[in-house]
């Protein structure tokens, strides 16, 4: 398997896990949605575009089920990172089209970084995030 595949893979794979996050199991769901943030959205695009869209009520693949179960869990992030790395290397298409749209969205600036637990990364956030236990949001938060 060629570095470039698993770069690749590597960096793929935290735009996929916020999708996860953010979308849970309707992640590979087809729907004309407009997502909350670039991140997400690119990040939905590009696990549609390696696993396949699906129906809302379909199953997702056990890695990505893993990540949407806990994202936060580094070796559930890690079996995501090998099943999109296996996705590519099979595929010269696909690994083609994910390499071109990894580029774009350099290109425009979308970059997801987070690490430690409970860790939040968004594009662009237009309301609260709350992490944590035990969250004292005011009423009316969204």
């Amino acid at each position: 398997m060629s570095g470039d595949i698993v770069r690749l893979a590597a960096d793929a794979t935290p735009y996929v896990v916020a999708a996860a996050s953010a979308y849970g199991g309707t992640v590979l769901a087809h729907t004309q949605e407009q997502a909350a943030t670039a991140t997400i959205g690119f990040g939905r695009r590009l696990a549609q575009r390696i696993f396949g869209a699906r129906a809302e009520d379909e199953e997702v693949p056990e890695a990505l089920a893993d990540v949407i179960g806990d994202s936060a869990d580094t070796d559930n992030q890690a079996a995501l990172r090998k099943a999109i790395r296996k996705a590519l290397a099979d595929d010269e298409k696909l690994e083609a089209d994910v390499a071109r749209l990894i580029k774009e969205a350099r290109e425009t600036g979308i970059q997801v970084t987070a690490t430690g637990e409970r860790s939040v990364a968004v594009h662009t956030n237009h309301g609260t995030i709350a992490t944590g236990d035990r969250n004292n949001l005011p009423s009316g938060s969204q």
